[in-house]
């Protein structure tokens, strides 16, 4: 992990504080789980032959190139669970790329999907990587409860975990083992928060038309393959049949086994360390978006510290801006994003 390389003399001293307190977390609350190879528990989505796996299935690699990106999915559905995996992003020119790693049962559900993301953005040479999470339920994609970041590390020279917790009482995105964004459900929420069986996917695609500065800056296959890489896969949860008449009281057991687990319980520390990410690289938040959102939806936790830094756009007060872009894929609609400050 980046901590091990660390060089203090290359690097801020509040960039060194920062990383210094993730190091410390990561080393004394590791996650206890399982791994499995791809074929225990994933399967080729698309791509022909852009998905590339290791002889012994423990890695995988997925390219993008002119004529198709690549993706995998995992074999079953879950009700709640646990998903994660150590992920290195493509290097150098990257711009235009979005390498999405997320749940989502739209292939199933098709107009109430539910949907829980990792995004990342990718930039043009020299400039660092971006990523979003966000959350639909029950086809809420305009609600779209996105956040941006910027990330302490550079995500393409060496592994870094991450992870999505869901249960039918909060949502976790995990970057090691450094909590990144809580979503607490909220019974104001209703069909908003997810609730139906998932499916874990990874994909590479072409997201030129809104991946980067607004899509003003397109993919260049001079630099392609572009290459994201996979390993160390994780799938805890409950698996069901999306299909069989809902509640599943069959995963009573798994969601009690995961509300005990080390990775449900955001520790002191971990709290602590979340909210020194979100305030050194979280540059766009629904919640403090007034335009969009006059009154900030029920999850929303406003913090006035916090919120002060922010305008009424939900950007950042210095650097950047905000104009929607309509975000568009091969294979899901999106909502409104803002532009790149990074750019």
């Amino acid at each position: 992990m980046g901590c091990l390389n660390f060089s203090p003399s290359k690097t801020l001293a509040p960039s060194f504080l920062l990383l210094l307190l993730f190091c410390v977390t990561n080393i004394a609350e590791a996650f206890n789980f399982t791994t499995i190879s791809f074929d225990e528990g994933f399967s080729h989505l698309f791509g022909d032959g852009n998905l590339v796996r290791s002889p012994d299935g423990q890695n995988v690699r997925l390219l993008l190139d002119r004529y198709t990106g690549s993706g995998f999915i995992s074999s079953s559905m879950y009700n709640h669970g646990f998903f994660s995996a150590l992920i290195k992003l493509p290097a150098d020119y990257t711009a235009g790329i979005c390498v999405a790693f997320y749940t989502s049962n739209a292939d199933v559900f098709e107009k109430t999907h539910d949907e829980l993301d990792f995004e990342f953005l990718g930039n043009v040479a020299g400039k660092p990587w971006r990523f979003q999470t966000n959350l639909y339920g029950n086809g809420s994609t305009s609600r779209g409860r996105e956040e941006r970041y910027r990330l302490w590390f550079d995500p393409s020279k060496e592994f870094h975990r991450y992870s999505i917790l869901w249960t039918s009482r909060n949502i976790i995105f995990y970057i090691d083992e450094v909590p990144i964004r809580e979503v607490i459900r909220k019974e104001e929420m209703g069909g908003d928060y997810p609730s139906k069986p998932m499916a874990l996917y990874a994909t590479i695609w072409d997201a030129s038309n809104w991946a980067t500065n607004g899509g003003k800056v397109k993919a260049n296959y001079k630099y392609a393959p572009f290459v994201s890489d996979y390993k160390d896969l994780v799938l805890e949860g409950c698996p069901v049949d999306p299909i069989q008449e809902f509640p599943f009281s069959a995963c009573y057991e798994s969601d009690s086994r995961i509300a005990n687990k080390d990775y449900s319980a955001v520790t002191p520390s971990r709290r602590a360390a979340m909210r020194k990410f979100r305030q050194r690289f979280m540059y766009y938040s629904y919640c403090y978006d007034t335009i969009r959102y006059p009154v900030p939806p029920p999850e929303c936790v406003i913090v006035h510290d916090e919120q002060r830094r922010f305008k009424d756009t939900g950007r950042l007060k210095f650097g950047g801006s905000h104009k929607g872009q309509k975000r568009h894929s091969r294979r899901r609609s999106r909502t409104p994003v803002s532009e790149d400050p990074d750019i």
